[in-house]
C-alpha cells in the first residue's frame, strides 16, 4: 500500500529533485510527474536529475503519452530512467490528453494506444519491432519496467486491463466508484486471457482543511473535466448528473490545467453547483483534516487499492504545502 505524490514539472528540473527528496524524507513512497510539452518542461529530463537526487523513493510519470512521443522514444526515455534508478521506475502511459490538444492533435483511438504499449513493451524487452521496410530493437534494453495506464471511463478501463501492469484510475477513492472502476479493469484483463487481479494507483486530489466546503468549491473545474472525459458514469454514482461540453474554450489550456483558476472555477460553476462540488470532494477525493485523511486512505486501500498518489489544485507550482501537511500529520498515523 503506498502514498504518492503528484509534482507538476513547473520549474527547474534541480528545484523540482529537492521538493521529490522533501517528499522523500517525510516518508512519501512514490512521486509521479505528468507530461505535457507546452505546460511544463520535458518530463524524462526531470525525472532523470530526480533519480540522481533520490535514494528510495519510487518515480514515475502521471502520465506520458505514445502520440506526441513516438512509442520508440517513449522506449528509450523510460530505460534511461530505469538506468538511473534500479527498480524505482515507472512508466505510466495515457491517450494524450493535455499533450495533443494544445498542438491541434487528437488523443490516441484505442487500437493505437494498445499498438503503442505493445511497441514499448517490446523494445524495453529486447524484442524487435516491424517498422515496414526495416525491423528495429533498443540496444541496452530495461525489461523491467512496469507500464501502468491512466483511465477514467469504461472502455479505456478495460483497455487498461487488457494490456497493463497496472492502473491508474481517476475515478476516486469512493468504495461505489473503486468497485466500478476495478470491475470494468478486471473485465479487460479476462477479455484479454490475463489474470484479473492487476494492481490499481488511484489520484486523488487532495487537501488537508477545517474547510471541506470552501476546498471544494476549488474542485468544480476537476469535476467538470471528470464528466467530459468519460466520467460521468462514476459522477452518477456520487449523485452528480451533469453534462459538460467536450471543448471549454474561454478555460486555456484546459479545465485541469487551467492558468487563471479562479476564472476556471466561475466557468465550471455553469455546470457545477457548490453541492456538486461538495458531494464530489467526499467522494473522489481527500478532503478534511488530518484524521479524516487517513481513515479515508485506510477505507481506499481496504477496497482494494494497491496505492494513492495525492494531487494538489494548481498546475504551475509546487505542492508544498500538501507534501508538509500529508507528511506531517497524515502519514505517521498510517
Amino acid at each position: 500500500m503506498k502514498v504518492g505524490i503528484r509534482i507538476p514539472a513547473c520549474d527547474r528540473p534541480d528545484r523540482l529533485a529537492s521538493v521529490a527528496a522533501r517528499a522523500e524524507r517525510l516518508g512519501f513512497d512514490e512521486v509521479w510527474f505528468p507530461d505535457s510539452q507546452l505546460l511544463w518542461r520535458d518530463v524524462f529530463s526531470v525525472l532523470s536529475v530526480t533519480a540522481l537526487r533520490t535514494e528510495r523513493i519510487g518515480l514515475g510519470t502521471a502520465v506520458t503519452n505514445v502520440a506526441t512521443r513516438h512509442p520508440s522514444v517513449v522506449a528509450s526515455a523510460a530505460r534511461t530512467v530505469a538506468e538511473l534508478a534500479p527498480g524505482r521506475f515507472t512508466l505510466g502511459l495515457g491517450v494524450g490528453n493535455s499533450s495533443v490538444l494544445p498542438v491541434g492533435m487528437r488523443a490516441s483511438t484505442g487500437a493505437e494506444f494498445a499498438a503503442g504499449v505493445a511497441q514499448v513493451r517490446a523494445l524495453l524487452a529486447g524484442g524487435e519491432w516491424d517498422y515496414g521496410p526495416v525491423r528495429s530493437r533498443l540496444r541496452d534494453p530495461a525489461p523491467a519496467v512496469p507500464i501502468q495506464v491512466a483511465a477514467s471511463g469504461p472502455r479505456n478501463l478495460r483497455l487498461a486491463g487488457a494490456v497493463a501492469d497496472g492502473v491508474v484510475l481517476l475515478s476516486g477513492v469512493s468504495p461505489d466508484t473503486l468497485a466500478a472502476a476495478a470491475k470494468e479493469v478486471g473485465e479487460g484483463a479476462r477479455e484479454a486471457g490475463r489474470t484479473a487481479d492487476v494492481p490499481l494507483t488511484v489520484s486523488a486530489f487532495c487537501e488537508v482543511t477545517d474547510d471541506a466546503a470552501a476546498a471544494a468549491r476549488k474542485l468544480k473545474p476537476i469535476c467538470a473535466s471528470i464528466a467530459q472525459n468519460g466520467g460521468a458514469p462514476f459522477l452518477a454514482l456520487a449523485g452528480i448528473d451533469v453534462s459538460v461540453p467536450a471543448r471549454v474554450d474561454e478555460v486555456y489550456p484546459d479545465l485541469v490545467h487551467a492558468e487563471d483558476w479562479d476564472q476556471a472555477v466561475e466557468v465550471a460553476g455553469r455546470w457545477i453547483s457548490d453541492d456538486d462540488a461538495l458531494a464530489f470532494a467526499n467522494a473522489f477525493c481527500l478532503i478534511g483534516t488530518a484524521d479524516e485523511i487517513a481513515a479515508r486512505l485506510r477505507e481506499t486501500f481496504a477496497a482494494g487499492a494497491s496505492g494513492v498518489f495525492l494531487q494538489h489544485v494548481g498546475s504551475y507550482d509546487p505542492p508544498h504545502d500538501l507534501i508538509e501537511a500529508v507528511g506531517g500529520d497524515v502519514l505517521p498515523s498510517l
